[in-house]
């Protein structure tokens, strides 16, 4: 489609005009097309995740999440790898003080 543009008072020369998205009303553009069975599968394998696509990782950043497993076996009772929230009377005192609002013993 070839259309002349204005810019102020002057004439530009014709310029190619592309249409990029549909128009809503337009009756060509709302005929039903077959669906392409190959551009849907392509759509598909590239919706899926990093790891269903590929069998190794594709770049350096993608080794860090890559292996879900742990590399250390997670024991709840060893007290090095978990460090749980511990009640004691000071914490116990310190957190009602702060439920108050006490700002003196901050």
């Amino acid at each position: 489609m070839k259309r002349r543009v204005r810019s102020g008072t002057h004439l530009m020369c014709s310029l190619e005009v592309h249409t990029i998205t549909r128009k809503p009303m337009s009756w060509h553009d709302n005929l039903k097309e077959p669906a392409d069975a190959r551009f849907l599968n392509l759509i598909h394998h590239t919706a899926q995740g990093p790891r269903k696509k590929y069998p190794e990782t594709q770049t350096e950043n993608q080794e860090v999440g890559w292996d879900l497993e742990p590399l250390v076996n997670p024991e709840r009772h060893d007290r090095r790898l978990n460090h749980f929230r511990v009640c004691s009377d000071i914490t116990l005192y310190k957190a009602k003080t702060w439920g108050l609002g006490d700002d003196r013993h901050k």
